[in-house]
């Protein structure tokens, strides 16, 4: 049996916060980026939860299969990954439009910086768990009794 660690969201906390991120990420791209457009929020909420879903399952199949571009262009090539799956987006889910590739390019772009950025606020995330892995580590050695010293 797997023990779960306390200092670790739940699974669906951890998803729901995930989904956030990404819809207030795909929300700021369609405010800021001209060609992308949502026409309701559940047009957003769906939009931002099939991103997720193509992000988790379908990018890293495309990342692996392209790999030779990615380190032959130093990684701008991932960029255009990312801007095809936002265009998929905007191609299945109806009230979410994305006019071009362009537009898909700069929208992935914001909402990759978004999530960055949203991810290290609330310390969820990938980056936030690179930047606090020392915070727990240092939480770990305080939850267990010191066995390095005899207490006299």
């Amino acid at each position: 049996m797997m023990r779960h660690d306390p200092y670790e969201p739940s699974p669906w906390k951890a998803f729901l916060q995930r989904w956030a991120v990404t819809a207030l990420a795909v929300m700021t791209a369609a405010g800021v980026i001209k060609g992308i457009d949502c026409e309701s929020g559940g047009a957003l909420l769906l939009a931002s939860l099939l991103l997720g879903a193509l992000n988790a399952f379908l990018r890293p199949i495309m990342l692996w299969l392209s790999l030779p571009l990615i380190i032959l262009s130093f990684g701008l090539f991932a960029l255009l990954i990312n801007a095809l799956l936002l265009y998929v987006v905007g191609a299945v889910v109806k009230g979410f439009t994305v006019a071009g590739l362009w537009s898909a390019f700069w929208g992935s772009l914001v909402i990759s910086l978004v999530s960055l950025i949203a991810n290290l606020f609330i310390g969820a995330g990938r980056a936030a768990r690179i930047l606090s892995e020392e915070e727990r580590r240092a939480r770990r050695r305080l939850d267990r009794p010191d066995d390095d010293f005899i207490d006299v």
